[in-house]
């Protein structure tokens, strides 16, 4: 999606070098639909993160940084 945008931005580029006497509300236009396009994309994958139930951590001693959430069942300090 990336790509395509950046072609599209090169594109947009050429066509405004041909006319130099664009308005600026078509500039507002094309960057307003650009990020209601990512704001569409952003919405639709919001639901990702609540498929599944919060599973608590594994607590694991050899952890190189352990969490100071364990509730004392790391290693004491």
């Amino acid at each position: 999606m990336l790509i395509q945008l950046s072609s599209a931005a090169l594109m947009a580029a050429e066509v405004a070098e041909e006319h130099a006497e664009t308005s600026p509300f078509v500039y507002g236009g094309v960057i307003f639909a650009i990020f209601m396009v990512l704001m569409f994309a952003t919405m639709a994958f919001t639901s990702l993160g609540h498929r599944h139930e919060a599973v608590p951590e594994h607590v694991d001693p050899q952890r190189q940084f352990p969490n100071k959430h364990d509730h004392g069942q790391g290693i004491p300090e």
